[in-house]
């Protein structure tokens, strides 16, 4: 059956083989055991892989959190109709009181606490772009919140790429991904 399953896995014949292989960013326990063979063989035999960003660079996570903030001096209050900040302002104040129950025993006994969980996520969340805010708020889910502190299949990989010593890049820069979702007007966000 695992040799069975779909793959995402493309083959360019050459010699040797160079692969691409279609990740998604959720926590990687949630699929890892649905990776067919022939993926996690290819990326054993590998020895240089890229990722969509570098998610391992400081520079590049630093970049993603600036990327996501209102030009100077804006504040999503300024920016978004008064009822739906009041109501974002409100779910997120619910988010806050629940997180506590959300979170598992392993996640507390790691030394994660729901304060910090919060705002690692939602810190600063008024002066982030709406696009931004949106995404996080999709995030904010008890389904997601027990799955905190493990990391996605991308950063998974990339872990285990540092840890195997294989040379690895990334195909983009931060800015391709941020300005089009920040080019997003109003209603299509």
């Amino acid at each position: 059956q695992q040799n069975e399953l779909n793959s995402f896995l493309w083959t360019i014949k050459r010699d040797p083989p160079s692969y691409f292989f279609g990740t998604i960013h959720v926590p990687y326990t949630r699929v890892w055991d649905f990776i067919p063979e022939n993926s996690k063989k290819a990326f054993q035999q590998s020895h240089i892989v890229y990722f969509e960003l570098d998610l391992t660079d400081p520079y590049t996570i630093s970049a993603l959190t600036s990327c996501q903030l209102l030009p100077q001096g804006k504040n999503l209050q300024d920016v978004l109709p008064r009822d739906i900040y009041r109501r974002l302002k409100r779910h997120l104040e619910y988010i806050k009181l629940m997180m506590p129950s959300w979170m598992t025993p392993d996640q507390r006994g790691k030394g994660l606490y729901a304060d910090y969980l919060f705002n690692a996520i939602a810190g600063n969340w008024e002066r982030k772009r709406p696009v931004w805010v949106m995404l996080m708020v999709n995030s904010l889910t008890e389904v997601d919140i027990k799955s905190r502190g493990v990391p996605v299949l991308d950063l998974f990989l990339a872990q285990e790429a540092e840890r195997l010593r294989k040379q690895t890049g990334a195909v983009e820069k931060v800015e391709e991904q941020c300005h089009p979702l920040n080019g997003l007007n109003f209603s299509q966000v």
